[in-house]
C-alpha cells in the first residue's frame, strides 16, 4: 500500500512537471523591462560556472573595476563577461607561478637539483606575462572582430545610400540596410535600432551609442550624416557612398599588410636554416684551423 502511494505520487508530480513545461508562467514585466535596459552582447560567453564564481569577487575589487572599464569595449565586442576575462588572467597568472617550482620538483625526483634562486626568479618574471596575455589576446580578437564589422558596415552604408536615392526616409533605409544582411554585424545593427525605436529614441543617436560601446567611430560619423539627412539628403547620400569606398579600400589595406606581414615572418625561418647550414659547413674547417694553431 505505502509503495503504491509512492509511485502515484511521484508520476502525480511528473506528470505536473510535464505540465507546466509545456504551459510556461508568463515571466514578470519588470523583469522583462530591466533586461530590455541591460547591455546586450554579441554572443554568449560561453563560460563555465567555476569562471563566473572565481571572477565574480575579482570583479568588485579596486582593480578589477579598473581592468573592467579600461577593456569595456573589448569584452563587449568579443562577448566575454568582465568575470570570464579575469578569471582566465588569474588562472594563467597562477600556472606560470607555480609552472618553474613545479618542473623543478620533477627534476629533483629525476636527480638533477637546479636550487632555488631559478625557479623563484623564473616565476617572478613569469607571473606578469602571464597577467597580462589574456589581455593581448583579448585585444587581437576584439581587432578582427572590429575589423569583420567594418567589413559588413560598409556593405550596410551602400544599401542606406540606394534607399535614399530611392527616396525613402532616414529610417525607413536604416532599417532597410539592417535587415538586408546576415551575421552578428547586422544582428547588432538591428538590434539597436529597435531598441532605440522602443525607447523613442532617434536611430542615429542609438547607432552612436553603438559605435561608443564597440569603439567603431564609423557608427558615430554615421550618426552625425544621418542627422544631417532630413534637410541635405543628396549631399548625405554622396556622403555615405563615399564613406563606403573608403571603409572598403581601409579593408584592402588592412588585408594586403597582414599579407606582407606574413610573408616576413616566413622568411625568418629559411634565413635561421641557411645560418645553420652555413655553421654546419664551416665549423670543420674553423676547428681545424684553430687545432693547428
Amino acid at each position: 500500500m505505502t509503495a503504491a502511494l509512492v509511485v502515484g505520487l511521484a508520476a502525480g508530480a511528473g506528470l505536473i512537471l510535464i505540465a507546466s513545461g509545456l504551459a510556461p508562467a508568463p515571466a514578470p514585466l519588470a523583469r522583462e523591462l530591466q533586461a530590455l535596459h541591460r547591455p546586450r552582447r554579441l554572443q554568449p560567453a560561453g563560460t563555465g560556472r567555476l569562471a563566473a564564481q572565481v571572477g565574480r569577487p575579482l570583479v568588485r575589487t579596486a582593480m578589477g573595476r579598473r581592468l573592467s572599464e579600461s577593456f569595456a569595449a573589448d569584452l563587449r565586442i568579443t562577448g566575454t563577461t568582465a568575470e570570464a576575462h579575469l578569471a582566465e588572467r588569474l588562472g594563467v597568472a597562477v600556472t606560470a607561478l607555480l609552472w618553474a617550482p613545479c618542473t623543478t620538483a620533477l627534476m629533483r625526483l629525476a636527480g638533477a637539483d637546479l636550487g632555488w634562486q631559478l625557479p623563484v626568479w623564473t616565476s617572478l618574471l613569469l607571473v606578469p606575462v602571464g597577467f597580462a596575455y589574456p589581455s593581448l589576446s583579448l585585444k587581437s580578437k576584439a581587432a578582427e572582430r572590429r575589423r569583420s564589422f567594418r567589413h559588413a558596415f560598409s556593405a550596410f552604408l551602400d544599401v542606406v545610400s540606394v534607399s535614399l536615392a530611392a527616396g525613402r526616409g532616414v529610417d525607413t533605409a536604416l532599417h532597410d540596410a539592417a535587415n538586408a544582411g546576415q551575421g552578428w554585424p547586422f544582428q547588432e545593427l538591428r538590434r539597436a535600432l529597435v531598441e532605440a525605436q522602443l525607447h523613442g529614441h532617434t536611430p542615429w543617436s542609438a547607432l552612436h551609442r553603438l559605435g561608443d560601446e564597440l569603439a567603431v567611430p564609423e557608427l558615430g560619423e554615421l550618426a552625425a550624416s544621418a542627422a544631417l539627412a532630413g534637410s541635405e539628403g543628396a549631399r548625405v547620400r554622396a556622403s555615405l557612398a563615399a564613406k563606403a569606398r573608403t571603409l572598403r579600400l581601409r579593408g584592402q589595406l588592412e588585408v594586403e599588410s597582414a599579407a606582407q606581414s606574413a610573408s616576413e615572418l616566413m622568411s625568418l625561418p629559411v634565413v635561421l636554416l641557411m645560418f645553420g647550414f652555413v655553421v654546419f659547413l664551416g665549423y670543420p674547417a674553423i676547428a681545424h684551423v684553430l687545432q693547428g694553431i
